[in-house]
């Protein structure tokens, strides 16, 4: 079960961010339009898509037309009062939910999870729960920060920052450890990379087994 008291703190972190977020811009263009293109060819026209921690939706209304339906899902109030301000296709919804309790219309062809993986209290039991909620031959499509294959020294100051509340409660975590969390969860890795110039954010896209 999610820790209440941490997600009830990483929203209460996330509303009181969401405007400053949501007015920084994209600082690798062309590593998010390669994402975005190589997500898209993997949806299908048919496919019901969830994406969890969708933050102010712009991933999302890209990804949209690429689907039958997409359901973007962010536990932050705020973050999804800015996204539904935004023109988006008719065929995209947002909602406020925790990344548990947007699993709640599945199960999905499709589940999205962009730089969210690393903020929940309980990785491996979320992925157990979006393992179950994809349809059979289902994506997990996700990019995560794994911090602990940062250097010393930025690892030291995001601590430094956390503890004044100027960054998440994040879980610091290796790719490595990261892939083993996924391959307990039953998916296979069908796709591995990195779009732009930093490895420790790997992209990673995943199947459930028919």
């Amino acid at each position: 079960m999610p820790d209440l008291a941490q997600t009830s703190k990483g929203a209460r972190f996330w509303n009181r961010f969401a405007n400053r977020y949501a007015a920084r811009p994209i600082k690798d263009t062309a590593a998010y339009e390669a994402l975005l293109a190589d997500v898209a060819a993997r949806l299908r026209p048919t496919d019901h898509v969830l994406e969890i921690g969708c933050g102010t939706g712009g991933m999302a209304i890209r990804l949209a037309p690429s689907a039958a339906t997409l359901r973007a899902t962010d536990f932050s109030e705020q973050m999804v009062r800015i996204a539904r301000t935004k023109p988006a296709p008719g065929n995209l919804r947002f909602d406020v939910a925790s990344a548990q309790t947007a699993l709640d219309g599945g199960p999905f062809d499709a589940i999205c999870a962009f730089n969210v993986l690393h903020l929940v209290d309980d990785l491996p039991g979320l992925l157990r729960d979006l393992y179950r909620n994809l349809h059979p031959g289902g994506l997990l499509i996700s990019k995560t920060w794994c911090f602990a294959d940062l250097g010393r020294r930025p690892r030291l100051l995001f601590g430094v920052l956390k503890t004044v509340g100027l960054f998440p409660l994040a879980i610091s975590l290796t790719e490595a450890q990261l892939r083993q969390m996924l391959q307990d969860a039953g998916f296979v890795l069908i796709d591995h990379r990195v779009f732009g110039s930093r490895p420790q954010n790997p992209y990673f896209v995943l199947r459930k087994p028919v």
